[in-house]
């Protein structure tokens, strides 16, 4: 149960923290709200990664979970009960988000951007682009023999900062399903009507992060 509790509470504060970060910075509207929203949600795994990292290993996102089970790392087991704890606590900030700042400002909820110019193609891409590397990396930084160490969750924080900056233009940057349903289910509209992208996207992306790791593996 720790472990189920870890991911629940570290979804939640990524969660909270990143879309309340957006929400209060108006995110798109200048440079500087684009960077401090990307820092916030960075800034956030790396926080959760010391908080909770030796309970659960710090996934706090589906498709994380999918990329270790994919790997052979974890049970299916554990791997639906970590799914089942980030979507609690992905709603519970979502609902949080909602009765702190009301639905019309949007809660923070992905969608099909400016840079994506109303192509869904173009958000499902940048998406399963977008989780593949940022997926490839923590597989990278955790692995046992040549991975990060104590480093791994201040590794993984800058890239989610990273693929941030780069994908807020296009759809807010999800690569995380559980940080995209809580504030969609209560945002509702359009936030809703392109949800199955940031759930499929990042499970594709995922998907590829694992060929490509296990490729590499069996190289050595």
């Amino acid at each position: 149960m720790k472990k189920f509790f870890a991911e629940l509470l570290g979804t939640f504060v990524l969660t909270f923290m990143g879309c309340g970060t957006a929400i209060g910075l108006s995110c798109g509207v200048d440079a500087a709200s684009v960077v401090g929203t990307a820092v916030a949600f960075g800034l956030s795994v790396v926080a959760m990664a010391y908080a909770f990292g030796s309970t659960s290993g710090c996934h706090i996102n589906p498709a994380v979970t999918l990329g270790v089970w994919g790997m052979g790392r974890m049970s299916l087991k554990d791997a639906l009960s970590y799914w089942c704890a980030q979507l609690i606590g992905g709603i519970l900030a979502g609902a949080l988000l909602m009765f702190l700042y009301g639905a019309e400002t949007g809660l923070g909820a992905n969608g099909v951007g400016a840079g994506c110019k109303g192509s869904v193609a173009v958000a499902f891409i940048v998406e399963v682009v977008l989780t593949y590397a940022f997926v490839g990396v923590v597989l990278a930084a955790t692995d046992k023999k040549k991975g990060a160490g104590n480093l791994a969750g201040l590794a993984i924080g800058l890239t989610l900062v990273l693929v941030h900056l780069v994908g807020i233009y296009f759809t807010g940057t999800s690569v995380n399903p559980a940080r995209s349903i809580g504030p969609a289910i209560f945002a509702g509209g359009q936030a809703l009507t392109y949800l199955w992208i940031f759930i499929a996207a990042p499970l594709c992306g995922a998907v590829l992060a694992i060929l490509c790791w296990k490729y590499f593996e069996d190289k050595e």
